[in-house]
């Protein structure tokens, strides 16, 4: 089992995701009904942010972590938190639905 510090992380992760997940079934899996939901765009860049600050810190901890596209999901949590209003809902709904299930994977293969 990972150390204390990292296991917070790795819930916290996992519990996002599944807020996420929330999201795109409120949306009915439909990338038009998320793109015009003014709210559920906003919710799934915070979120993001929110991920990509647990994998840094998660680094942290332990630089060893075997997490695909970390440079990437910290990119994206530092862009979202600077310059928001550059990313499209066009590159969140292909995080959602392509990306996040890698890293839901991957978080439960660290958590064990």
């Amino acid at each position: 089992m990972p150390p204390r510090e990292l296991l917070k992380l790795i819930l916290d992760i996992e519990s996002i995701i599944s807020e996420i997940e929330e999201v795109i079934e409120i949306s009915s899996k439909d990338y038009s009904k998320f793109c015009n939901n003014f709210l559920a765009v906003r919710t799934v860049e915070r979120i993001l942010e929110i991920i990509g600050e647990a994998v840094r810190k998660m680094l942290l901890v332990d630089p060893t972590l075997q997490i695909s596209s970390t440079r990437d999901i910290i990119g994206l949590r530092n862009i979202l938190a600077h310059a928001y209003d550059a990313i499209e809902p066009t590159t969140l709904w292909k995080i959602n639905i392509k990306d996040l299930p890698i890293l839901k994977d991957e978080i439960g293969k660290i958590k064990g």
